[in-house]
């Protein structure tokens, strides 16, 4: 159990320290005069180095072992600590953001499937609430370093250098989860390689985790400026506060909903993140600013908040029963894969169109109108899986001369869906 605890920690920490910079671009900016459209920038890159990492180093804790790849990770993030601490001017910024995003990438995927090799039940949990939880405490406690203690710019990533420097050392004593196997060097080459017992779960969940982890790069990359805007407030909290709400109530949603059916979480997911998302598209545009629409803006990121939490816990459950442990890193990276495409590409589009749009408002207004459109795209595609599964069970439960064997031998990925769709 303690291995299992420390695995999760790194992973809460590297999402903490993926979000922490989130508050602290309004100092960057007012520091280095640099555009929204550089903002997006910056985050987005971070997004791109992160799929690129996935992409190369997404297997290779299968070949070589978890360890080795975690404390290089490790090593990687203490970097882009100290980048951080000496950046003086964007480029130093971005360049930190890619040192960052390429050791969370190599990360993530030995991460899940450690704790995967060590306990598969509290494992599965904790690969959706850890992130939750990072995320979230990395937002809010990034804010307050940065409003009400010294050295705002250089502080929290103090803090953060020196929790990978103690998660390093209890890592150097961690038992390996897996023996070597070769392949390695050929594991670096990008390859979008699914095991088949999980193509028709993956096609299912796909759709829901692009658009949640969309709505995160929502409020990641846009929310603390409009909550500032609704507030009339240049504090550095406010601009954290939408994306600690919104993973506040993912994590509430991953422990509420631990024991409730996959199907019925993917479902309360989809439903949540459009009412959520429609909630917030409400208040933005309900008038110039004032309490009610700082309230609903809010309320709508805790309603898509548990959207979040649902529609992620709901796809890595959906996915990871049905691989073999020496595939779990390689598929756990590809499903990270699709998340950080919708955490990155619709982000920087966003930024892009505060500048050259319609403005801050009416780009969130656009976002959010396509997150909505994402979710129900993965609704149709939920629904059409539901009605697919009940199919089968008709086929494989109510006998008829010879065709119950022959569902059973000649359709394995139909019986796959329907051991694994609930």
């Amino acid at each position: 159990m303690a291995s299992v605890g420390l695995l999760a920690s790194i992973l809460v920490s590297l999402l903490a320290a993926s979000s922490a910079p989130t508050p602290l671009y309004a100092v960057y900016q007012r520091h280095w005069g640099f555009s929204p459209i550089t903002v997006t920038i910056v985050f987005g890159v971070y997004a791109v180095a992160v799929l690129v990492s996935l992409l190369a180093f997404g297997k290779i804790s299968d070949h070589v072992g978890r360890r080795p790849v975690l404390l290089t990770a490790l090593l990687g993030q203490a970097l882009a600590m100290v980048a951080f601490i000496t950046a003086d001017g964007v480029n130093a910024l971005l360049a930190a953001r890619v040192i960052q995003g390429l050791s969370t990438g190599a990360a993530v995927g030995a991460l899940g499937a450690a704790m995967l090799d060590i306990d598969p039940r509290r494992g599965g949990f904790l690969n959706s609430f850890a992130p939750a939880v990072g995320t979230a405490t990395g937002a809010l406690v990034s804010g307050l370093i940065v409003q009400y203690l010294p050295a705002p710019t250089h502080l929290v990533y103090f803090l953060l250098l020196g929790v990978f420097v103690l998660q390093a050392l209890a890592v150097l004593a961690l038992r390996e989860t897996v023996s070597r196997k070769p392949g390695a060097v050929a594991s670096l080459a990008p390859e979008i390689k699914l095991p088949t017992a999980a193509r028709a779960s993956v096609a299912i969940t796909a759709p829901v985790l692009f658009a949640v982890w969309a709505l995160t790069g929502l409020y990641a990359a846009l929310g603390p400026a409009i909550s500032r805007t609704l507030e009339h407030s240049d504090s550095v909290v406010w601009g954290g506060l939408p994306l600690f709400v919104l993973a506040g109530f993912a994590g509430l949603a991953i422990l509420v909903l631990r024991r409730t059916a996959t199907h019925v979480v993917m479902l309360i997911g989809i439903l949540t993140l459009v009412a959520g998302v429609t909630i917030s598209l409400v208040s933005i545009g309900s008038g110039s600013g004032g309490a009610p629409s700082v309230a609903g803006f809010f309320l709508g990121a805790a309603v898509s908040g548990f959207g979040f939490g649902s529609g992620f816990q709901g796809g890595i459950r959906m996915v990871i029963p049905q691989v073999a442990p020496h595939e779990r890193a390689g598929v756990l990276s590809l499903l990270y894969v699709v998340c950080y495409l919708g955490l990155g590409v619709p982000a920087v589009i966003g930024g892009i169109l505060v500048v050259h749009g319609g403005g801050l408002v009416q780009t969130a207004r656009e976002y959010g109108a396509a997150v909505v459109v994402l979710a129900l795209v993965a609704l149709t595609g939920l629904v059409l899986s539901g009605r697919r599964a009940e199919r089968i069970a008709v086929v494989r439960f109510v006998p008829t001369p010879r065709s119950e064997s022959a569902a059973a031998v000649h359709d394995p990925c139909m019986a796959d869906v329907a051991a694994h769709v609930e």
